[in-house]
């Protein structure tokens, strides 16, 4: 059992390399020394940095005095999938070893990697308070007026300059690397990095599916049309009505308010929704500081042959768990240009 263990951790190290060289975020974690593990598996301490600005100097009193607060802040993790593979017997742990590490790393190129991305991307994007605009671009020159708009906000937003990474699908920055100019040139060298990034992972929101019943597959897509209950006056609110009454203007039946976002809610006269979906991520600018941004390999778990209760065969399990958010006082360092949702 010693050797299976140790078998299990010696492919991590290969794990994480695979990861960092597939992900288009992988260079946006944060420290690892900043964050601890909480009192939970669930459940990381990071540090939050809080201080008052400036105040009057006077000649008499001299300083006024200011709070600067640091504390460690227990966080949930919003990340937490796994999956467990069977693989008939093979002869000995090292052979086992051996298909387990190539299973494993085409596993996190072609499974994790995809929905991890996605994941963090649609965080970033779904966080209310960040920048945003919305509009389709549809030639290079627009991408760049579209980016350096970008830029210039987060500039009158006082973000500082260095630490922002440009995230844009490879379409868009096939088009501005096409115009081939100073200005294209220019542009893109005033970002920290530069990635394009499948648009399959480029989404405001997404589903992760459950991998049971009908989801057997697992993995992730697009938010589709859901109804969020929301109040009287946001954009797009609808009021709900009874299914006996006729629908007038802005007003929808009870029942055809389905599918809901959260599956607890029930639509009764009175309330106000809105449907939402996931829409098509064009480019996104993240400031590094403005992310809350940390991973873990969980080590694989190996069970053997004469372990496994319900076959001859071995098991490999994998899980990863982690978070994406944004830090409260710095929304202004996540920029999301997107389309229309279409809902």
């Amino acid at each position: 059992m010693a050797n299976l263990i140790e078998l299990a951790k010696s492919y991590v190290p290969m794990l994480d390399e695979v990861y960092k060289l597939a992900s288009c975020t992988s260079d946006l974690d944060g420290a690892p020394e900043l964050a601890r593990q909480g009192a939970n598996a669930n459940e990381l301490i990071i540090p939050m940095l809080e201080m008052d600005g400036l105040a009057d100097y006077d000649r008499n009193g001299g300083y006024v005095a200011g709070d600067v607060k640091m504390e460690n802040r227990t966080v949930q993790c919003n990340f937490d999938r796994g999956r467990m593979f069977t693989v008939d017997t093979m002869d000995n742990a090292e052979t086992a070893g051996l298909a387990f590490g190539r299973l494993a790393a085409e596993f996190i190129r072609t499974k994790v990697v995809p929905e991890l991305d996605a994941f963090r991307f649609a965080c970033y994007a779904g966080k209310p308070g960040i920048s945003s605009a919305e509009a389709t671009l549809s030639s290079g020159a627009d991408v760049i007026a579209a980016i350096s708009a970008a830029v210039t906000e987060m500039d009158e937003n006082e973000v500082p300059s260095d630490q922002r990474h440009l995230r844009i699908t490879s379409t868009l920055l096939r088009a501005i690397k096409d115009m081939d100019s100073y200005k294209s040139r220019e542009v893109l060298e005033s970002f920290a990095s530069v990635k394009p990034v499948p648009q399959r992972r480029f989404y405001t929101a997404i589903e992760q599916l459950s991998g049971k019943d009908g989801e057997k597959a697992g993995g992730f897509r697009k938010y589709g049309k859901h109804y969020v209950k929301c109040a009287q006056g946001d954009t797009g609110a609808l009021e709900v009505i009874l299914d006996s009454g006729s629908v007038s203007g802005a007003q929808i039946k009870a029942a055809d308010v389905t599918p809901v976002a959260d599956p607890a809610y029930k639509p009764s006269a009175g309330d106000y929704v809105k449907a939402v979906a996931g829409a098509e991520i064009n480019f996104m600018i993240l400031h590094t500081p403005a992310l809350i941004q940390f991973q873990k390999h969980v080590a694989p778990k190996i069970i053997s042959p004469e372990q496994n209760q319900t076959g001859d065969a071995w098991k490999y399990g994998y899980r990863n768990v982690g978070i994406a958010d944004v830090y409260a006082n710095k929304l202004a360092g996540v920029f999301c240009h997107h389309k229309a949702a279409g809902v």
